[in-house]
């Protein structure tokens, strides 16, 4: 009956069972070699891509080489020309051709202005002739002035640019090509100078000391940027159809370029894209990645230009097109591809030709499984012929299904007698495992509660009535003495003194057994003051064992509770605390807000930094007549005083550790 419904159940377990073991034939091809070539490939890209970068960064390297040559060379060149002979000769000769001679220097060295400056910020010569009076306080002159020669990036502003070379001014302005991705600006021309700013100390006619101060101006400073282009990207350093190309910023504008706007017109004016400016000018990082170069996408290189003052104000840039770089890339990547589909497609059908002979019978042996586990137990594979090992595992499997449904049947019945017997004896076990746990905790409240009340009333019957005696006893001597009891007032004070504490102690007994027939009365109390008021009680304690008592005050709220039995806790867990403390310590009082089970409240803590206890001693330290004072403690002061708390709805905890200290905790809850 159950062969119509369970055959397609098997059919599509088979056809699950067939796509498992194609997926192994085919793991090599289809999974193991694609994941091994997009590793391959990736890293490759990685590569590659850490190649460009490597060459770019090559490529800023020489640039900056050579930028930094160029102010090396003005320097030398500065200080040379003011130690030569005939620097010294005209100037003594009273400095009527030394004009002429800074003007011949000038074009021999490739400067745009040339001047000499006395300590006091004259002028004694310049070419050109200048159109102000130049700024004094770049830090290349002083250093100058201080005899030390000194070589710089500036920038000038217009009106420092016209001071020094009435032209440089017109020659610097530059109009603002609106950029993309560049940041935005109100500005529509860039009308300051990067200059080359080099300073070396001179000796004048008067013998003062001088500075000789020459610059080269950068703005539209071709000469400069081709050279460092022909430099870095010599022909054929790059593949066809890259181009290579150099650019120095002053902030994020582009002031000398070979980047190409269009044909035949440079790109001066653009500006860089948001995100370098912001790593390079923001930051002070070099930029090495990728990044939109006016109109396309270059492999770049950018460094900050750092001016004479420390300031970052400019960038230094090299790159390539990216584009050629990133086609001969995809070409390798397709090539790649298409050679892997090509064996894929020529080896997946003969591996198909091969498995098919094993998957025909692996699908019915699998269909006969899917039957069986669908609870057709006498379902079989039907396989007869024996050629092969799939063969012999057919019929072994038919033997073993047979075998499986007589083991079945036998197993069905024995686990429905041991489920029946498991269950009665849990029942069992579960009811007397209760009714041990029941029995033993009433025993031990029995036995705790009997020598309790066993112990109260013996003393009560005991104790209270020779004290009653004592004390009539002790009134019929006043009187009989009369006049004279005066001269034993001491004596009679100390009897009356002992014998209500023989009095206080039975009280506390009896406060312990039945403690809601010895309720105080019961008030609000703030806990900062009650800890105030206790401390005097126990100051003598503390003095004699040289202990450093800590106050934190951070309850605001109060609590409802008698005072002479919430200060006789706090005495008792003092006390305790100072016994704990033989060699000194510190003792914290510590009072704050809490909640406990939602409820709102109050929390006292009582911390010392003495021995500690062990957790064997913590389980037993609020039980009756437990101590560990050996004859100096009764054990019920941490009992009466968990009564105590108790009544009051409150709780008392401790946490000790040994050798650390022990905190018990009191919580009350808020007075309403």
């Amino acid at each position: 009956m159950p062969d119509g419904p369970a055959r397609p159940a098997g059919r599509a377990r088979g056809r699950s069972v067939r796509f498992r073991l194609l997926a192994i034939a085919l793991l090599p091809t289809l999974v193991i070699l694609p994941l091994l070539l997009g590793v391959a490939v990736y890293r490759w890209n990685a590569k590659f891509d850490a190649a460009l970068i490597s060459k770019v960064n090559g490529d800023l390297t020489i640039a900056h080489q050579y930028f930094a040559r160029i102010l090396e060379n003005t320097g030398e060149h500065l200080t040379a020309l003011g130690q030569s002979a005939r620097f010294r000769d005209t100037i003594e000769g009273g400095a009527q051709d030394l004009p002429a001679l800074l003007d011949e220097h000038r074009e021999r060295l490739g400067l745009d202005f040339l001047y000499a400056v006395s300590r006091e910020g004259r002028i004694v010569a310049a070419a050109p002739v200048p159109a102000g009076m130049p700024r004094r306080d770049w830090p290349v002159i002083t250093a100058a002035l201080s005899g030390e020669a000194s070589t710089g990036v500036d920038i000038f502003s217009s009106e420092e640019l016209t001071a020094v070379a009435p032209a440089l001014a017109e020659r610097a302005r530059l109009g603002l090509v609106p950029t993309p991705n560049a940041v935005p600006t109100d500005r529509d021309a860039e009308t300051r100078g990067m200059v080359v700013h080099s300073a070396s100390p001179v000796r004048l006619a008067d013998g003062g000391i001088g500075a000789l101060v020459g610059g080269i101006l950068l703005n539209r400073n071709l000469v400069f940027i081709d050279t460092i282009n022909d430099l870095v990207y010599r022909e054929a350093s790059l593949p066809e159809g890259s181009q290579g190309t150099a650019t120095l910023f002053l902030d994020d504008v582009r002031i000398s370029t070979n980047v190409r706007l269009f044909e035949g017109r440079r790109a001066l004016g653009t500006r860089v894209s948001a995100a370098v400016r912001s790593a390079v000018l923001g930051e002070g990082r070099t930029w090495l990645d990728s990044a939109f170069v006016v109109s396309d996408w270059y492999i770049s290189a950018y460094e900050p230009i750092i001016d004479s003052f420390g300031t970052r104000v400019g960038m230094l840039y090299v790159g390539f097109l990216e584009t050629p770089f990133t086609q001969a890339k995809y070409t390798t990547l397709i090539t790649i591809a298409l050679a892997f589909l090509a064996i894929t497609a020529l080896s997946v059908p003969l591996f198909l030709r091969w498995a098919r002979s094993i998957f025909k019978p692996l699908e019915r042996m699998a269909g006969t499984i899917s039957e069986v586990e669908g609870g057709d137990l006498g379902a079989r594979t039907g396989i007869t012929r024996v050629d092969d090992e799939i063969g012999r595992v057919a019929q072994h499997l038919d033997l073993l299904l047979g075998q499986l449904q007589e083991r079945d049947r036998q197993l069905r019945a024995w686990n429905e007698e041991l489920n029946a017997r498991v269950e009665e004896r849990t029942r069992e076990l579960k009811l007397a495992n209760r009714q041990l746990e029941a029995t033993t905790k009433q025993l031990i409240m029995s036995e705790k509660l009997a020598a309790i009340g066993e112990i109260t009333a013996g003393v009560a019957h005991e104790i209270n009535n020779p004290i009653a005696v004592m004390q009539g006893n002790l009134e019929v001597v006043r009187q009989v003495m009369g006049a004279r009891a005066e001269e034993a007032r001491t004596e009679f004070r100390l009897l009356d003194e002992q014998i209500h504490r023989i009095s206080q102690i039975v009280t506390k007994l009896l406060q312990f057994a039945k403690p809601e027939e010895y309720a105080g009365f019961i008030e609000r109390h703030a806990p900062a003051e009650v800890v105030s008021d206790t401390l005097p009680l126990v100051q003598h304690l503390l003095n004699k064992a040289g202990i450093e008592v800590v106050r934190e005050d951070r309850a605001s709220r109060l609590v409802l509770m008698n005072r002479t039995e919430l200060q006789q806790v706090l005495v008792n867990l003092i006390v305790n605390a100072i016994h704990a403390m033989p060699d000194g310590g510190t003792l914290t009082l510590r009072t704050l807000d809490s909640a406990m089970h939602g409820k709102a409240g109050v929390t006292i803590e009582v911390a010392d930094t003495g021995v500690g206890m062990s957790a064997e001693l913590l389980r037993k330290v609020f039980d009756p007549f437990f101590t560990t004072k050996r004859r100096a403690g009764t054990g019920l002061g941490l009992s009466i005083s968990q009564t105590l708390v108790s009544r009051q709805a409150g709780k008392i905890t401790v946490a000790s550790e040994l050798g650390r200290g022990t905190v018990f905790s009191i919580w009350l809850p808020e007075a309403d």
